[in-house]
């Protein structure tokens, strides 16, 4: 029984219930014995109002519980590398979605079928991130000399790696390269729309 049939018959005792306990009041309530008053006497709040109370506060608890725990299955976590890292157990099976920078060299590729492989790093901590698509961001270069700021979205398997299923990569843009070569550091900027070879995955 779903949700909706559940609420459709709570309501419906809870109608039955409501109704009795006012046929009760108006029809079967006592009598003032001293016979003056002739009236029925006033009483207190009756179980039938009380049942209904007490199931209307239930129902919507278990409404609460069941929106709680959805989002909860449904939420996506946002996380470093290194804190990703350290907390494994936390977060495995668990949909996420992590911040960190490529290690320069990592990045592989399968064509069939279609995967990029690569690591990102955070303070010290490595994370190995499995990709299975055929298509990259433009930004997503592993260059010498190009830090790639990496988010990477998907879910924490038991074997340790993250298999990913959105990549988003930021390098320096052309202007902050030309502004570092003209400081006398090398400046990549070419790479940056130009096909760049990848290495293949080594099984």
């Amino acid at each position: 029984m779903d949700l909706n049939q559940e609420l459709e018959k709570a309501f419906d005792e809870a109608e039955r219930g409501a109704k009795g306990s006012v046929a009760q009041e108006t029809g079967e309530g006592s009598r003032d014995p001293s016979g003056i008053s002739g009236g029925v006497k006033k009483t207190g709040p009756s179980r039938g109002n009380w049942g209904f109370l007490i199931l209307l506060l239930g129902l919507g608890a278990a409404v609460l519980v069941l929106l709680f725990s959805g989002v909860d299955g449904a939420a996506i976590y946002s996380v470093t590398t290194s804190e990703l890292v350290t907390n494994v157990e936390k977060y495995e099976g668990r949909t996420v979605r992590v911040e960190g920078d490529l290690v320069k060299g990592s990045l592989r590729y399968r064509a069939d079928p279609c995967e990029y492989r690569f690591s990102m790093e955070h303070e010290g901590k490595v994370l190995k991130v499995h990709y299975p698509d055929c298509v990259v961001p433009d930004t997503f270069r592993d260059v010498p000399g190009m830090d790639v700021k990496v988010t990477a979205e998907g879910t924490l398997s038991k074997e340790g790696f993250l298999d990913a299923t959105k990549i988003m990569a930021k390098c320096p843009s052309k202007y902050e390269m030309q502004q570092k070569a003209a400081g006398g550091e090398a400046a990549p900027h070419e790479a940056i729309g130009m096909p760049v070879a990848v290495p293949a995955i080594e099984e």
